[in-house]
């Protein structure tokens, strides 16, 4: 009875979290992170600026180069004249935006292959015996290198261009403080977004550090990631064999836990790791505090996976209230059999100490020693075979309260790094595990099971909750901006002052540079895939090729293992493509449709003479469908949402129905364990 709902457990969460699945609810709980609106909302806008910046540029001209910087201008050409110089802005702009058009339709094209090179790489590794992997595999992780590199330098050349734009205006404003053209309030609020591009220039350049060090990191914890599996390989208590298996199954789910970390570390603008509804100013605050950068902080969320399943380890221990301390001393070797646990918590917690402190480093460094001295508590006992009662209660009380904080540590991880709550275990060890039929205990898979069906309705309620807040920010923002051009609109010529104009640009500019920013995310995204599968060919392939088999008790041994990482990296690599496939398809989609004729509209509006009565009809042609498009993306985004909510539900109905539907009732009190440990996490939100 027992093993079948154990295997029926183990069957079920792989068949809900395939590669398919995998694939959808990576792009589930990403989405309110990397989504194709943010690089398209500002966009109509941007260009009806432009378009009235060119009307305004009709206007009287005059010199803003009364105070020059030192070294000269860097972006803008014709300081001499106010109407070459916002001409030269709409220029760049539209290069900017034809630019971005025909990149991202490139890098549509690109990431449309990876799937592909991704199946051929499975079926190489799962079919193909060491020397069919060693000959063939290289060559289909090197195509998907080649792609991301490919799409790595379309979108650097994209965030150029938008960086010019920005650079031009910049430039301009502060020419026209220097050249005492503002006043009084104007100043201020000029003065103030100019701090203010710098503070998002600084934190943009830390993002590209962050980049550098996320590669360093990959290198060191694969590294890590063996020499926890030799170690383990090496302690197991007799008849520990699944408990074995179970730990190098949280190894390998660490890792991956740490590469979607990274990636949303490096690919988040500061401004939403800190959260998508705060203001700038709170954001630098926060920027400036961190001491552990973000990083770091997925390199300590990432141990989660492992100090959990230790710790649930430890929780086996205590069965119907009580604990079996005969079978926990082990007669033959002489020692306690949670000493294998005590191992592994002391081994994560020495991992911890490279780390700045944080908090997140705090509560793991907590967990582990609560965990040790649970694990000398159960040592000093065993031996004896006997304790009395009111000790093992002490005992199981603590348990209990380790292995709820252990879930509690877990969701915050997989909030954090952006995981999904329901993994798969890698397929060679899963594969393994079914051959060997032993199974962990039922008990302890019942649990797990159940505590992930909650937590996954906790991480899709807390998505919708994000993506709401991003939508209703995003509202807000086109709101303000359209205020802005009503009111330029409704100017004659005549009125619209030097007031008018300055705030024109500084609202272009920081359209643009929400544009930019989405670039950069772009740029990480390929980074990051190059980064794995450099990683994956020049470590973990050769660390295959490398290993000899030695027998060991385990049938899961080191060349299995290898063929794990590879797996989880490849999978991970082309994850992330899959993700940026879809913001670019919706990308070249919607800005085929609404955006491309704008483009090509304020291009022509630039080379037409500003006294014939054909330029005021092109204006007015492009202003009206410049609204038409914004109104167009709003709703589009807004059915985006719906969708997004309708596949969250569907996707929590299908847990419900295949796993929640299988598990025997749980006890109230472990229920409400459960719910403790997931709400400390969502609630704090």
């Amino acid at each position: 009875e027992k093993k079948t709902m154990e295997s029926q457990i183990a069957k079920t969460c792989q068949s809900l979290t395939s590669a398919e699945e995998m694939r959808n609810q990576t792009q589930l709980v990403m989405q309110p992170y990397a989504n194709w609106e943010e690089y398209l909302t500002p966009a109509p806008l941007s260009i009806a600026i432009m378009g009235e910046l060119v009307f305004i540029s009709s206007s009287t001209d005059f010199s803003i180069n009364k105070n020059p910087p030192k070294g000269g201008y860097k972006f803008i050409r014709y300081p001499d004249s106010f109407r070459a110089c916002l001409m030269q802005v709409c220029n760049s702009g539209w290069w900017a935006f034809n630019e971005a058009h025909k990149n991202m339709d490139q890098i549509r094209l690109h990431t449309m292959a990876v799937p592909d090179y991704m199946k051929t790489a499975v079926k190489i590794l799962f079919q193909g015996n060491d020397e069919v992997v060693k000959a063939h595999l290289p060559d289909q992780l090197e195509n998907i290198r080649v792609i991301a590199d490919d799409c790595l330098a379309l979108a650097d050349t994209t965030e150029k261009r938008f960086t010019d734009v920005i650079n031009v205006i910049q430039e301009l404003l502060e020419a026209c403080v220097n050249a005492e053209h503002c006043y009084g309030e104007e100043l201020e609020e000029i003065k103030k977004k100019l701090e203010e591009s710098k503070i998002r220039k600084q934190t943009s350049e830390e993002a590209v550090k962050r980049s550098e060090k996320a590669v360093k990191i990959l290198e060191e914890e694969l590294e890590e990631a063996r020499e926890t599996y030799k170690q383990a390989m090496d302690s197991i208590p007799s008849g520990w064999n699944m408990v074995a298996m179970d730990l190098v199954g949280a190894v390998t789910e660490s890792f991956k836990i740490l590469v979607s970390g990274l990636t949303t570390a490096v690919t988040q603008p500061v401004v939403q790791m800190c959260n998508a509804s705060k203001t700038i100013a709170e954001t630098v605050r926060d920027v400036k505090g961190i001491k552990a950068d973000g990083v770091d902080e997925m390199n300590i969320y990432s141990k989660a996976a492992e100090i959990l399943m230790c710790t649930e380890g430890i929780q086996q221990c205590v069965q119907s209230n009580n604990i079996d301390w005969k079978d926990l001393y082990d007669q033959k070797s002489k020692s306690t059999k949670t000493d294998f646990f005590k191992q592994q918590f002391q081994r994560i917690n020495g991992s911890l100490e490279k780390f700045p402190e944080c908090k997140p480093k705090k509560r793991a460094c907590k967990l582990c020693e609560e965990a040790i001295n649970i694990c000398e508590e159960l040592a000093k006992h065993a031996p004896d075979g006997k304790c009395e009662e009111a000790k093992t209660n002490e005992i199981i009380k603590k348990i209990r309260k380790l292995t709820e904080s252990a879930r509690t540590f877990d969701c915050k991880s997989k909030d954090v790094t952006k995981t999904p709550s329901l993994t798969s275990k890698p397929p060679m060890l899963y594969k393994e595990e079914s051959k060997s039929g032993k199974k962990s205990a039922s008990e302890k898979a019942t649990e797990n099971a159940r505590f992930r069906v909650e937590q996954s309705r906790a991480q899709m309620k807390q998505t919708r909750d994000v993506y709401e807040k991003s939508v209703e920010n995003m509202e807000k923002n086109q709101k303000e901006l359209t205020d802005i051009l009503v009111t330029m609109r409704n100017c004659e010529l005549k009125e619209i002052d030097f007031n008018t104009t300055i705030q024109m640009l500084v609202k272009g500019m920081d359209a643009m540079g929400r544009v930019k920013e989405q670039w950069e995310k772009m740029v990480r995204f390929f980074q990051m895939v190059s980064n794995i599968v450099k990683t994956s060919l020049s470590r973990t392939l050769k660390d295959f090729v490398s290993t000899s088999e030695k027998t060991q008790s385990l049938s899961y041994n080191s060349k299995l293992f290898s063929k794990d990482l590879l797996y989880s990296q490849a999978f991970q690599a082309s994850n992330i493509a899959s993700l940026v496939h879809m913001i670019s398809a919706t990308y070249t989609e919607v800005s085929d449709k609404y955006l491309m004729d704008r483009v090509s509209s304020l291009g022509k509006l630039m080379g037409m003479d500003k006294t014939k009565p054909e330029f005021e009809k092109e204006r007015q042609q492009l202003q009206n469908s410049c609204d038409e498009a914004q109104r167009s993306i709003l709703r589009l985004v807004l059915k985006n949402k719906d969708e997004f909510e309708r596949k969250t539900d569907s996707r929590l109905e299908k847990i419900d129905k295949e796993l929640l539907a299988i598990l025997p009732a749980a006890a109230p009190e472990d229920m409400k364990s459960i719910k403790e440990a997931v709400k400390g996490i969502y609630a704090s939100k």
